[in-house]
């Protein structure tokens, strides 16, 4: 997820903050030679014995782990002051060992401490009080004091016992169980209702609990946690929800003690809902639940934007998406739709734009602003902002203060199971809504420190936009995996996609593989060796590079089977990349060369050529599965392999196995394709032109090796008024019109100043166009042609290769070379002892605006004819493809893409 620079100004600001607002006596600062800055934790107890500090030993010097049980620990007159306890340490000649060092490589040149063995019993007890690291001179006189960071002794400590304890609410014999961990904490009570009962630790695991009584049954709870919390210098009693919560009160206000088994919350037919067919590979529909009926006519107002409009088979969206299901998509991808802090739940606290906003110029000021008067008050957002990980939203429920969310969210699934789809969550571990003190933390609340990947001074990385989490230790990476397990288990998801992956190690995408691969359809109900994943293999942040453990990026999840986004592809066919500071960067669907648009970004005649022939061969890689070992002749004639070709410096071909690619040229993030054309198609392209341009993007897509990935409406021009980043544009920009006559969101007003206003002189005169506002048949020609390639595609296997080795056997590019047609790319796939059908099958992408011809001598004399499917389209220029078998050339209208099969 490309995150808004005011999400990461926010964030910035806000630890500012903190820092400012902590006690004084905390920030002693560093005097008459002194460093005792006890506000920030420069320190690292990374396993009962051992702290790692950037401090090299002194000749001399005596070093302490310092705990003072109730928190108070501070510096006056020159030297630390409160009730405390002492731990003696020793340095380590040597520094960490190897074994410290390759698990916690960001501190491999650290100084390592022993905790001294006489010791050793007190980690228990010192960690439920406040920390310091302390340097102290031949004399005795303090030198230096820092606070500690406690993940990885937690972890040594506690997690052997942890990552196999209850915890959530678990039910038995219809009485349920409540557990937290919380080893840090004095005290844990659990809070039912108004009632505050005490709850009982296990020294071993941390772990607090408390039996209940089964009329306990849905009602609120929430934990009271007294620990020392770093973030308010002393030991506070927080009263926090249940990071395992399987239900929610409004607004995440306390958790519901649901029982997940209970037949009231299951939907009709529950237990009997049969999955749809799986296929070969899936093909996959992103889609935002609030705008699949936000706009939708045909659904009751009451049901717009709820769980609720995926049960009402006879509404706009619902036929949409049986149609996409019949051509051939498997899948839909929601965003995300766990428990988030962005939105309010109650349709009461819901505000809407005060204006008028369908009556406004397509080109004005005016509906940004008033969208932006109610930002953070409407009822829309993208969603990646979780509070808890494993409870649906309630925004999108009829009732948020009950259990109809739960019930509602599995209703859609089912919906959406008739339909012929299956479903995917998109999930957003990566990061938190709040960390520290905040009302809206919740994991922070319970073991401050823990949960939230630290920097060297303590401070939580904010890299993801966000708090970040660390799923490297024990516990976050158990509440991971537990957490999809439970989507896959009680909610029947088929399907998960992880924001920012790459923030994620890729051991915890594996251990989340394999817990899904565990599960049965006689004992869990799914078959979770059909459960598909995959994620952003982004490499970035305070990670980056494998800095603290093996990533989950796109080229270290080669071979494992988890795909990952394909930004080669996409950038090779939209042009240029996401934050180009000019929009008309073109590319090969966007006349790159083919249809000049003027801009000086593009470069000269010849550097346009050039740069068009390196697209193609990224596209080409893309169209392999973006295998990093597929063998093909380049361009300029050499001879290469996927990972020869270069993408910024970076190698194109990443994959092991080309279901491991994503392939797509939109999706939530970015401006929609159609905006994208908007801005990178000459500004006097007919509209008939702009949806062959369209469609032609969307079969480089559709027709590769990859696993194809649309955006919800995508195949009907959806367009977002050109705004690059909808996340909180209100139901406005965002709208998904399934009915051509209300048009496909175009015009709607000059984008969101907050992440646009850098584009607006190049957006004005666009949306001012009536020419770039599609008609009904427009946007019908569009779904033709995007439908036309889905059943294409499911026509053959061809199209879904399985390993590497089967894409070079029968995948080939026989005209790709130093005489190839810029603008022109010609593939051939054999399908002999494959396909029932075909001998072989040729796709032709003409990206020039005139027809061109590609001769393949090879098939002189063969019974090659237009796809059946082509061949029956509604598109004169589509149907006017042809082959001359006495030459074996095909002949291709422009801009078109045209596939031939061999009977």
């Amino acid at each position: 997820m490309d995150r808004p620079a005011l999400a990461r100004l926010a964030a910035t600001l806000a630890a500012a903050a903190a820092l400012l607002l902590a006690p004084a006596a905390a920030l002693a600062g560093t005097k008459d030679g002194m460093d005792t800055d006890l506000a920030r934790s420069r320190a690292h107890w990374i396993d009962r014995a051992t702290l790692a500090w950037n401090v090299p030993p002194a000749g001399g010097h005596r070093y302490e782990l310092v705990t003072a049980p109730g928190g108070d620990l501070r510096v006056e007159d020159g030297d630390l002051a409160g009730e405390r306890r002492v731990l003696r340490l020793s340095p380590v000649d040597g520094g960490l060992a190897a074994g410290q060092r390759a698990k916690w490589p960001h501190l491999a040149a650290y100084a390592a401490y022993r905790v001294d063995p006489r010791d050793a019993g007190l980690a228990g007890e010192a960690l439920r009080g406040r920390l310091a690291a302390v340097e102290r001179d031949a004399g005795g006189r303090l030198v230096r004091a820092t606070g500690v960071q406690v993940p990885g002794v937690l972890d040594d400590v506690y997690a052997s016992a942890a990552t196999r304890a209850g915890l959530g609410p678990v039910w038995r014999d219809g009485a349920p169980e409540l557990s937290v961990w919380a080893p840090t904490a004095r005290d844990v009570a659990l809070d039912l209702d108004g009632r505050v009962l005490p709850m009982r630790r296990d020294d071993a695991s941390g772990v607090w609990t408390i039996r209940g009584a089964p009329a306990w049954k849905d009602l609120p709870y929430a934990y009271r946690v007294t620990v020392y919390a770093p973030a308010a210098g002393r030991v506070v009693t927080n009263v926090v929800t249940d990071p395992y919560s399987l239900g929610l009160t409004a607004d995440s206000e306390r958790s519901l003690l649901v029982d997940l088994d209970d037949p009231g919350l299951a939907p009709a037919r529950w237990t009997s809902l049969r999955k749809p067919r799986p296929r070969t590979r899936p093909s996959i529909y992103e889609l935002h639940v609030r705008d699949f009926s936000a706009s939708d006519r045909s659904v009751p107002e009451e049901l717009r934007g709820t769980y609720g409009a995926f049960g009402l088979e006879w509404s706009d969206g619902m036929r949409a998406l049986r149609g996409l299901a019949r051509d051939g998509m498997s899948h839909v991808h929601l965003l995300p739709a766990s428990d988030f802090g962005s939105a309010p739940e109650r349709r009461s606290d819901q505000r809407e734009p005060g204006c008028d906003l369908a009556s406004l110029p397509a080109d004005s000021e005016r509906q940004q602003e008033c969208v932006a008067a109610v930002r953070g008050s409407d009822a829309f957002n993208w969603g990646y902002d979780p509070l808890h990980y494993t409870v649906p939203e309630g925004s999108y429920a009829s009732d948020p203060g009950g259990t109809a969310r739960i019930r509602e969210f599995r209703g859609m699934v089912a919906g959406l199971n008739r339909a012929g789809l299956r479903v995917v969550m998109d999930v957003v571990y990566n990061h938190t809504f709040a960390a520290g003190q905040d009302p809206r933390s919740v994991l922070d609340r319970i073991v401050p420190g823990y949960y939230h990947r630290l920097l060297e001074d303590g401070a939580v990385a904010t890299s993801t936009c966000c708090p970040n989490t660390a799923p490297e230790h024990a516990m976050m990476d158990r509440l991971v995996v537990d957490s999809v397990v439970t989507w896959a288990r009680r909610y029947k998801v088929d399907g998960f996609r992880f924001d920012l992956m790459g923030h994620h190690p890729k051991a915890n995408i594996l251990r989340v593989r394999a817990a899904l691969d565990r599960l049965t359809p006689g004992r869990d109900g799914v078959d979770g060796r059909a459960i598909v994943l995959y994620g952003e293999g982004w490499d970035f942040g305070e990670v980056a590079g494998h800095a603290r453990f093996e990533q989950a990026t796109q080229a270290a999840m080669a071979g494992t089977g988890i795909a990952t986004f394909n930004d080669r592809l996409r950038d090779a066919v939209r042009g240029g990349g996401p934050f180009d500071a000019d929009p008309r960067v073109q590319g090969f669907g966007s006349g790159l060369w083919t249809a000049p648009n003027g801009s000086p970004a593009n470069g000269t005649p010849d550097e346009q050529r050039a740069r068009l022939l390196r697209a193609a061969d990224r596209i080409k890689v893309g169209l392999a599965g973006n295998l990093k070992g597929y063998r093909f002749t380049a361009s300029d004639g050499r001879a290469v392999t996927g990972a020869d070709i270069d993408y910024n410096g970076a190698p194109t071909g990443y994959t092991a196995a080309p279901g491991e690619a994503v392939t797509y040229v939109d999706a939530h993030d970015n401006e929609t394709l159609y905006d994208a054309l908007a801005y990178k198609l000459p500004p006097d392209t007919p509209m008939a032109d702009r949806v062959r341009m369209h469609a032609l993007s969307l079969s480089v897509v559709l027709l590769s090796q990859g696993t194809p990935f649309l955006h919800a409406g995508t195949e009907r021009l959806r367009s977002k008024s050109l705004d690059r980043n909808s996340y909180d544009s209100g139901d406005w920009f965002n709208r998904l019109h399934w009915d051509c006559r209300l048009g496909n969101g175009f015009g709607a007003g000059l984008p969101p100043a907050w992440d646009n206003r850098d584009r607006w002189p190049y957006a004005r005169p666009l949306l001012a166009s009536p020419g770039l506002r599609p008609s009904c048949a427009d946007i019908g020609a569009a779904r033709d042609r995007a439908g036309e390639l889905m059943r294409i595609r499911a026509s053959s296997p061809l199209f879904a290769l399985p390993t590497a080795a089967e894409v070079q056997r029968r995948l080939s590019f026989p005209l790709s070379g130093e005489g190839e047609t810029p603008g022109v790319i010609t593939y051939h796939l054999d399908g002999r002892g494959l396909d029932p059908r075909w001998t072989s099958v040729t796709v032709v992408l003409n990206a020039q605006p005139r027809p061109r011809s590609q001769a393949l001598p090879a098939l002189k004399g063969a019974g090659v004819r237009l796809h059946p499917v082509q061949a029956g389209s509604p598109d004169p220029a589509v149907r006017g493809a042809s082959f001359d078998r006495a030459t074996g050339t095909f002949t291709v209208p422009g801009r078109t893409a045209a596939v031939f099969v061999q009977d």
